[in-house]
């Protein structure tokens, strides 16, 4: 009952609580665009940055995130152009030290340089923190690792393949932009982890630390294949949940499609005859008119207001974490479809731990990366309360012990894994019996649905049909 209580509070208190942040957080912007830009533009030569302490185990990993920072601060777009080797016109933008370390590195790349100049307009997005690129999608990245991993099982080096790709891709050029940007890295001596960190949020956090793991141990290859085979299950069994949530969708929202058709536009016709032949209909014929002649009279007032409350929880739901924590339990406590989700997330962490385990990443890492691989709030909860477990020198299970989003399976095989020091292997078994589980739950789901939605359907049309029909009938009595 106290907790059924403080999920209601909190659902109260969620409007009043995204109002302040909102408040916060526009004055920061405020702060941003009229002092720091400023601040930063005026004083281009002075790029230093001041990284804040941060209370957490994961901590060790900032001090190459700062020289990344204070690199990229100390670097400007330049648009250069030239021929190639076939006398084909170059152009394009890249970021770089200096206009010598970039006519360098065209040079080696085999283009005859004519011009390389600064590009204001690029400087100024990045001075506002604008020139970011946007992640690559999982197929793309499935994609790119596929063909790296292929060049370097044939005996490429890696700079190699990287200028490989960046011709292959000369008329995509997003993507020879960012190949080039990577290539430059490699040529100017960075290790790959540190190129491909560079280029801000287009890689993921996983996939570079386990790069920088890979580079460590000289398995670069295997552990590139490896990530590619991790993020197509993880993406087969993003479409298996987004299939499922579709699914029954599709079908509530022809059933809400239908049922207004019937209601703003065949039932007014009754109306009319059952006016001109002075039919008087009984109570359950007229609550049904009564529902038809309000949605009719109000349907642009209620499409309004049904449009407000859609966008609303959209905007709730992605900027309030309390907001969509609530939401979440909510959907892990909806019979059936909560074990989905529930498995779903299961199944992306355990996998994700498995592979970070595998290829010796450090564990407060793993945790920090697991944190950003879900946007459960729920299990975000667990993974930071772990990694305080951790710091505390505590056991990984205690974090998942007697939390109801956990199985019992799941915690007892985790315990057994910390056991027998066989954590990474019991990982992958959970993360497998659990994906076994959640294509199950998926398919079963399906075919569960499919026909309860069609009688479903057919009942709830049946009896508005029938509620207009029951009249007729005294009118054809009149009539005989």
């Amino acid at each position: 009952m106290n907790g059924q209580t403080n999920i209601v509070l909190k659902i109260i208190m969620a409007p009043f609580l995204f109002l302040i942040s909102f408040i916060k957080h526009f004055f920061i912007g405020v702060k941003f665009i009229f002092f720091d830009c400023f601040h930063n533009s005026s004083k281009k030569q002075r790029k230093t940055f001041k990284e804040p302490t941060i209370n957490n185990p994961s901590a060790s990993i900032t001090k190459m995130q700062k020289d990344i920072r204070e690199n990229l601060a100390n670097k400007e777009y330049y648009h250069f152009s030239g021929t190639d080797i076939e006398g084909k016109r170059i152009t394009g933008t890249m970021l770089a030290n200096s206009k010598i370390t970039l006519n360098n590195f065209l040079a080696n790349e085999g283009i005859n340089v004519s011009s390389i100049k600064k590009a204001p307009f690029y400087n100024m997005l990045k001075s506002l923190g604008l020139d970011s690129e946007k992640p690559l999608s999982t197929k793309e990245l499935i994609f790119w690792l596929t063909q790296v991993s292929t060049y370097l099982r044939a005996g490429l080096t890696l700079n190699d393949t990287i200028k490989i790709m960046t011709k292959q891709a000369s008329k995509d050029s997003n993507k020879n932009k960012l190949y080039r940007a990577i290539s430059y890295e490699l040529t100017l001596g960075e290790n790959f982890s540190t190129a491909l960190e560079k280029q801000g949020k287009v890689f993921p956090s996983l996939l570079i630390n386990m790069v920088k793991s890979a580079e460590a141990t000289g398995e670069l290859t295997k552990t590139l294949e490896d990530m590619a085979n991790y993020y197509t299950e993880i993406d087969k069994t993003h479409k298996e949940m987004i299939s499922a949530i579709i699914y029954p969708t599709i079908l509530l929202v022809f059933a809400l499609a239908v049922l207004t058709f019937i209601m703003v536009y065949v039932i007014p016709e009754f109306i009319k005859v059952y006016n001109q032949a002075g039919i008087v209909v009984n109570g359950f014929t007229l609550t049904v008119i009564n529902i038809s002649k309000f949605i009719t009279s109000n349907l642009n007032y209620l499409s309004i207001i049904a449009l407000i409350v859609i966008i609303t929880m959209l905007f709730l739901y992605k900027k309030s974490k309390l907001f969509r924590k609530v939401i979440q339990t909510f959907g892990m406590h909806i019979p059936f479809f909560g074990k989905i989700i529930i498995y779903h997330e299961l199944t992306l962490f355990t996998k994700t731990f498995a592979s970070l385990l595998r290829n010796s990443v450090y564990i407060t890492n793993s945790m920090e990366i697991l944190t950003n691989i879900t946007n459960n709030e729920v299990y975000k909860g667990i993974m930071i309360e772990t990694i305080n477990n951790i710091a505390r020198g505590e056991k990984i299970s205690l974090s998942f012990y007697n939390k109801w989003c956990v199985p019992d399976v799941a915690y007892y095989m985790i315990v057994t894994g910390e056991s027998t020091g066989e954590l990474s292997l019991m990982m992958e078994k959970v993360a497998n019996y659990y994906n076994d589980l959640h294509k199950s739950r998926v398919t079963n789901l399906k075919s569960f649905l499919e026909p309860v939605m069609i009688v479903l359907l057919a009942l709830i049309v049946g009896i508005v049909i029938l509620a207009v029909v029951i009249p007729m009938f005294s009118l054809y009595g009149q009539i005989g």
